[in-house]
């Protein structure tokens, strides 16, 4: 791992190194590393995220007010937590399986991606979703309504240079 000088949060920064990378993923193991996360609720009275199984990837989170999507319709989902992003990670949100089928909403552009930055006051995390049908739909207090999952990232030093090579075709090129 490469250091750089500096801190975050006062918590040193530093550089992941593909191989130092590769090397977290192999070695992380759930029961014996678990990452600690600092979290706040809005509302105390909701629960935390919680795994509904010991399988799960993601982590449940739940709607923290009445929330009513119009059709055809994006609108910001609020989910009751602020999260610090340990360094390192970052929060990917996507909807769980059952949401598009029972409630006929989906994310927009796929996934959420919650930067390590987004965690001071104010910094709700937010589900943003589209109501692909044509009535208006709620969603309850409560109610779970996406994932969350902690993905590994590395921050690029890009060397830039004046050609690639021979190119394979571009766009689409591999055919359908």
């Amino acid at each position: 791992m490469v250091r750089r000088k500096g801190t975050r949060k006062g918590m040193p920064l530093h550089d992941l190194t593909l191989q130092s990378y590769a090397t977290r993923i192999a070695n992380m193991d759930t029961p014996m590393q678990p990452l600690n996360v600092t979290i706040k609720r809005i509302d105390p009275t909701l629960p935390l995220p919680t795994y509904a199984t010991a399988g799960s990837v993601g982590f449940d989170l739940i709607c923290r007010e009445d929330t009513e999507i119009e059709p055809r319709t994006i609108e910001l989902i609020p989910a009751n937590v602020i999260v610090r992003i340990p360094d390192g990670y970052m929060l990917l949100l996507t909807m769980r399986s059952s949401t598009p089928i029972r409630k006929g909403l989906l994310i927009p552009n796929g996934v959420g991606i919650i930067d390590q930055d987004y965690c001071g006051e104010g910094d709700e995390l937010r589900v943003q979703v589209f109501n692909f049908r044509e009535e208006a739909i709620t969603v309850k207090r409560g109610e779970r309504i996406a994932q969350g999952i902690f993905v590994p990232v590395a921050r690029v030093s890009w060397q830039e240079v004046s050609e690639m090579g021979t190119g394979r075709g571009g766009f689409g090129s591999t055919g359908a």
